[in-house]
């Protein structure tokens, strides 16, 4: 699994209702970097779910203690990569659909992660140049590496919200959000690999009900929702490597995955393997079903 979903990124919000350590303090650390944020937030000695999907997937943005995390996860399904990859070329169909197909120029992404080329709002933009992205994400890391995040096209525009997915009135509430979407018009939510990091203590239903509701009608949420029900038993044991690091993880079934849908309007093809979701051709890699643990899905909200 991963707690990210780009190719090397991870997505990598924090998601316990309280605060668990230095990097969920806005304010926390006294030595501030030459850009104005916290230098000691960024906990270079435990594993990071951002840093070990980068690891995994041949970045460069990792440490000793993520490298040693995405071995042994590895080591326990030799297919994550390939999941890893699956996952982050669904949010890239899914992005051009909503900007080619469904009209969308409104983006407000959930849990970015450490950015990598192509970013949401390049691939956005890429078909309508005026397209307008707000990405969220409360890592140190990826506000210091949010420079590639914020080059938009002279005719769109792109902001970074540094929040807690959560607490969603911090993100609705952010002034970057509000200066840059305009909450009349349709906008895409896109909430990708990150769920399966929200325990049920905490609601993710709730939170993302709660982030769509001021959305208008013929607005969008597209998704991709952790699950171990094509590989039990390899997935069951990444879950582990993950948790005896302090990332405890809740896997979906394909039920509870589509809850998160209910009241929406989904498009075809459904509540699918994230490989299975309008598959471009643009991989030549054969793809097993029980390489996938990630069920994708876009919806429009009536």
């Amino acid at each position: 699994m991963s707690g990210d979903r780009a190719v090397p990124w991870r997505r990598a919000s924090h998601t316990d209702s309280e605060p668990t350590s230095q990097w969920d303090d806005p304010m926390g650390g006294d030595a501030l970097s030459e850009n104005g944020w916290s230098a000691d937030r960024i906990d270079t000695e435990s594993a990071h779910s951002a840093r070990i999907y980068d690891y995994i997937l041949g970045g460069k943005d990792y440490y000793p203690a993520d490298k040693e995390a995405g071995i042994a996860m590895s080591r326990e399904w030799p297919a994550l990569p390939i999941h890893m990859r699956a996952n982050r070329d669904f949010m890239n169909r899914a992005v051009r659909y909503l900007a080619e197909e469904a009209g969308i120029r409104q983006f407000l992404d959930i849990g970015t992660g450490i950015p990598t080329s192509p970013n949401l709002h390049e691939i956005a933009q890429a078909v309508a140049p005026d397209s307008r992205v707000v990405y969220v994400d409360n890592d140190p890391i990826v506000l210091t590496l949010s420079q590639g995040l914020l080059a938009s096209t002279p005719e769109g525009r792109t902001a970074y919200v540094e929040a807690d997915m959560c607490r969603p009135a911090t993100i609705l509430d952010a002034p970057e959000l509000r200066e840059t979407l305009d909450l009349g018009r349709p906008v895409a939510l896109t909430v990708i690999a990150i769920v399966h990091f929200v325990l049920d203590k905490v609601d993710a239903y709730g939170i993302v009900n709660r982030l769509l509701e001021p959305l208008p009608s013929g607005s969008y949420l597209a998704m991709s929702i952790g699950t171990a029900d094509f590989a039990p038993d390899e997935v069951a044991r990444v879950a582990r490597e993950y948790a005896a690091r302090d990332m405890p993880m809740r896997l979906r079934t394909e039920a509870e995955a589509a809850r998160f849908f209910d009241g929406l309007d989904l498009v075809e093809p459904g509540l699918t393997q994230v490989h299975k979701w309008r598959p471009d051709g643009t991989t030549t890699e054969t793809i097993k079903d029980e390489d996938i643990a990630m069920y994708g899905a876009v919806a429009r909200k009536p």
